[in-house]
């Protein structure tokens, strides 16, 4: 069985550490496994009703949907602004929960990461995500966690895929994943 995994990165800028992260997921992902980058999250208008409507739906926000609807699972990285989700991912989060009972991520399985400058990791972020998600429908694996703090300091010179550890983690994270979606009665 081949399992599909859609990254979606919370931070927008080019040496984004959570960026390096979501790399690094995509070249660690084991045989039988796809773990892909999502771009153009920069490009999707903020969600308003007034624009989501059938047949008009802007491209870049159609394109988001069909992306996830097409995964069998979503694996989420965000940093930590001002304590709480960056407001690109949230914007995602929004986009994927409609229609009302029937968006992109409706039961699909959701797993929350990341890696911040502070002490825990981003942790009030990632929470801030899960909590999101639950909300938009996603099944949020709670058991299923990563959380790297100090990115500042940790990442100035290595990119994540040169860091042992964090390799080790974030690959227990993607094989966790991936036994997830194996089993029949996952989603």
């Amino acid at each position: 069985m081949s399992v599909r995994i859609l990254a979606l990165v919370g931070s927008l800028r080019s040496g984004s550490h959570n960026r390096q992260l979501a790399e690094a997921a995509v070249k660690l992902a084991p045989a039988g496994t796809e773990v892909a980058l999502y771009e153009g999250l920069a490009e999707i208008p903020f969600y308003n009703e007034d624009i989501d409507v059938e047949g008009s739906v802007p491209a870049a926000a159609a394109k988001l949907r069909e992306t996830a609807a097409g995964a069998d699972a979503l694996l989420l990285f965000t940093p930590e602004y001002n304590g709480t989700i960056p407001a690109v991912l949230k914007n995602a989060i929004d986009w994927l929960s409609r229609p009302f009972g029937a968006g992109a991520i409706g039961g699909k399985p959701v797993v929350v990461v990341g890696t911040a400058f502070g002490q825990y990791g981003g942790v009030w972020a990632q929470d801030e995500a899960r909590k999101a998600v639950g909300i938009a429908g996603g099944k949020v694996i709670e058991d299923i966690k990563l959380s790297i703090p100090g990115s500042v300091t940790r990442f100035a010179e290595t990119h994540p895929a040169d860091d042992a550890e964090v390799t080790e983690q974030l690959t227990d994270v993607i094989s966790r994943l991936q036994i997830l979606l194996d089993r029949p009665t996952a989603a």
